[in-house]
């Protein structure tokens, strides 16, 4: 089985036949699912999970995986939101979620906190709503903020937005296992990649509270852009970056919201 996986390009071919073989009871269905990884699917959507942030978020066919790399985006979240030493728990809304991971992490990090989950694709929704959903949120279909119900406009602490952020030429250079396994859209940015999240800067402001955080996630060569668009926006944008996993988040703010500790 490892040889199997080996050959087919499974850079972590041990670690991934020993969740394969805990996952499955007969040897037949044990072959099948190697099959299925050998062809390239992500192994994520095999299992039907991925560990993310030490939460095991379930994960449909079709749908974006979380990367590992977009846990720099919920410590970076997590870590502004104690800043403002909330006298409350947060508001944490996560648009484009696919799984809902992100914002279910930065969630965990803040018992109480009121969750919110918003993705165009209707497989992602689905797949939103089997993990948000028994966390005590809510899933809603839609573009952006059209998904959401005017009751959060100015009361958001923490907006993820986790939009595709791959410019389109540069798609046919991706992995196959997220050409072929994952939707287009959660891949496709637009010509320079960065369509989508200008359309979050530019609607973010009217509905984060006083204080409140926009986290998007970039390439570094995009981060001076998206900034840029930020800023536009009315929001107090920094870049933040982490060299161990090579991830880098793009943050705005709006002004105000100081809070009093409880």
């Amino acid at each position: 089985m490892i040889a199997r996986l080996r050959a087919a390009g499974c850079v972590w071919a041990e670690d991934e036949a020993a969740l394969l073989t805990a996952a499955v009871g007969p040897p037949a269905e044990l072959d099948a699912m190697v099959e299925r990884r050998a062809a390239g699917e992500p192994l994520e959507q095999i299992l039907g999970w991925a560990e993310f942030c030490g939460l095991r978020v379930l994960v449909d066919p079709g749908v974006f995986v979380p990367r590992r790399r977009s846990e720099f985006l919920v410590s970076v979240g997590a870590a502004l939101t104690r800043e403002r030493g909330l006298a409350e728990p947060p508001v944490i809304v996560d648009l484009c979620c696919g799984t809902g991971a992100l914002g279910l992490a930065v969630a965990a990090e803040f018992p109480g906190a009121e969750l919110h989950a918003a993705d165009l694709d209707p497989a992602a929704v689905a797949c939103a709503r089997r993990n948000v959903e028994p966390a005590g949120g809510h899933v809603y279909a839609g573009d952006l903020f059209d998904a959401l119900p005017d009751s959060l406009s100015g009361r958001i602490d923490v907006l993820i937005c986790n939009a595709p952020y791959v410019p389109t030429a540069e798609i046919a250079f991706m992995p196959a296992e997220a050409r072929d396994h994952e939707a287009p859209m959660a891949l496709d940015g637009g010509r320079d990649g960065l369509a989508i999240l200008r359309r979050a800067s530019a609607g973010a402001a009217g509905w984060l509270a006083p204080g409140g955080v926009l986290l998007v996630e970039t390439s570094e060569r995009q981060a001076s852009s998206m900034a840029d668009a930020m800023t536009a926006a009315g929001l107090a944008a920094r870049v933040h970056e982490d060299d161990e996993s090579g991830a880098t988040v793009v943050t705005g703010a709006t002004a105000g919201g100081k809070t009093v500790r409880p």
